[in-house]
């Protein structure tokens, strides 16, 4: 997506007319809002949007699709058998490894009027099955979880590269001034920390705000002076600003600063009432399966980032990496069943939520994992699975997914991807094209080539689409 130069005089003018005046900097960045100088302006999508908004949960560690939304009778019947397996990996390695097929613990049953089979750890995320787009067949480049959560959050499995939510929000900037365009809400860091949600070489001001649950989300936000005496002060700082950044040729790292510094302000007043949840009634807390007062948990995360979305937060991502620990379950696989509870209720609560406030048609909900976990281990009896990156489960749910569909499938064991694959670049383009955007053209040029989301890569799956 290229940006037109700024035009310098016009941009002088318009920052003579503001600088002696009172207006506080996001007053400002609004009257500058059809500037290209400001990053986050709201911009145009390449084609007409399905959804307006994302709310990408991730689930750190891999969660297990054998056990939960890819059923697979044949592992009930062939449990214990060793498989021998030609790939990359293991070939001209005889004897190396034995691997011994592993049952699901839990069962699948068919859900809603599209009868999709979701296993009985996902009894609430199940009521909302027809609203799901199920894709059975992702996979991905690494079995790392570095580098798998690195792939499945940039698009690039081993270099540093800009998140999809920075992506996004480079593409079709904000529609507020006062919150940021790309917000991480996690308890603790994932693997790949930071660089989930960097913006890398994109302006920094599309990297993400990152928001710790608890007391105080957003920390240092209450301003320490009068606001009277404050928005003096910025209004001044801020004519300041513009005639430093006008006198260095309107320099693009310089104008993300700037503006980092506008939304902060405005941020004063928007965070806290956002991350206010005390606002809600009894009813919407027990949707989610929020205790009132609470300010911790997956619920609380899901019912913060609906409040985000209404204010005009563009991409919201939320983390599982709770205090129940993450989904890597080499150990024993009845790890899942407490993970499994701390996200199932709250998942459904913000379909359900979202759905009855008319906001669902707007927002793209996207669930996933960096990778799967094996269907079979070393031993006939171990309790836990490996990571798997041959194939896994993701889902899609709201604006522009066509739920109630399964999409792809995986061999008769789940080990590798048998029909329609799709690819962490596939997942990505799909994404994008929902909020209106062509992968192939949301570029930015850096070190002296064309860089994108996809790469090289990917395709639109159009079949999970509505």
């Amino acid at each position: 997506m290229r940006r037109s130069h700024i035009n310098p005089s016009r941009r002088g003018v318009l920052q003579s007319a503001v600088a002696g005046s009172l207006l506080w900097p996001g007053i400002v960045s609004q009257l500058l809002a059809e500037d290209s100088a400001d990053p986050l302006a709201a911009r145009r999508s390449h084609h007409l949007p399905s959804a307006k908004n994302v709310i990408f949960c991730f689930m750190s560690g891999g969660v297990s699709h054998v056990d939960t939304f890819d059923p697979k009778l044949a592992l009930h019947r062939d449990v214990g058998k060793q498989v021998v397996l030609d790939h990359p990996e293991t070939r001209n390695r005889p004897g190396y490894e034995k691997l011994f097929l592993k049952r699901p613990q839990w069962e699948f049953r068919p859900h809603g009027e599209s009868g999709t089979e979701v296993s009985t750890l996902f009894p609430h995320v199940a009521e909302c099955a027809d609203d799901i787009a199920l894709i059975r067949s992702m996979h991905c480049d690494h079995s790392n979880h570095y580098n798998a959560t690195l792939g499945m959050h940039t698009g690039s499995f081993n270099q540093a590269r800009p998140s999809i939510g920075s992506w996004v929000s480079y593409g079709l900037g904000s529609p507020n001034n006062n919150l940021p365009s790309f917000v991480v809400i996690a308890p603790f860091s994932p693997y790949a920390g930071g660089q989930v949600w960097a913006s890398d070489f994109l302006p920094g001001s599309h990297q993400g705000t990152l928001v710790v649950p608890g007391a105080e989300p957003m920390r240092n936000i209450k301003p320490r002076v009068s606001s009277p005496r404050q928005q003096k002060e910025l209004a001044a700082l801020a004519a300041m600003n513009r005639r430093h950044l006008t006198d260095r040729g309107n320099d693009p790292a310089l104008a993300a600063r700037i503006r980092s510094f506008e939304t902060a302000f405005g941020m004063q007043i928007a965070a806290p009432e956002a991350f206010d949840l005390s606002q809600e009634t009894d009813e919407t807390h027990a949707l989610y399966g929020l205790p009132r007062g609470s300010t911790q948990g997956f619920a609380w995360q899901c019912l913060a980032a609906r409040r985000l979305i209404e204010r005009g937060v563009r991409f919201v991502e939320l983390i599982d990496t709770g205090s129940s620990g993450n989904w890597d379950s080499h150990g024993d696989m009845m790890d899942h069943v407490r993970l499994a509870k701390n996200v199932d209720q709250p998942l459904a609560g913000l379909i359900k939520d979202l759905k009855r406030r008319g906001l669902l048609d707007d927002t793209l909900i996207v669930w996933t994992t960096e990778f799967g976990r094996t269907p079979f281990n070393n031993l006939a009896d171990a309790k836990g699975r490996e990571h798997h990156s041959w194939a896994f489960s993701s889902w899609l749910a709201g604006g522009g997914a066509k739920g109630g569909t399964v999409y792809g499938s995986t061999d008769e064991h789940g080990i590798r991807v048998a029909e329609n694959g799709v690819h962490v670049n596939d997942f990505h383009a799909t994404i994008l094209h929902v909020l209106g955007l062509d992968h192939t053209q949301l570029t930015y040029r850096y070190a002296g080539r064309d860089y994108r989301l996809t790469d090289v890569a990917g395709r639109v799956v159009t079949d999970v689409l509505a």
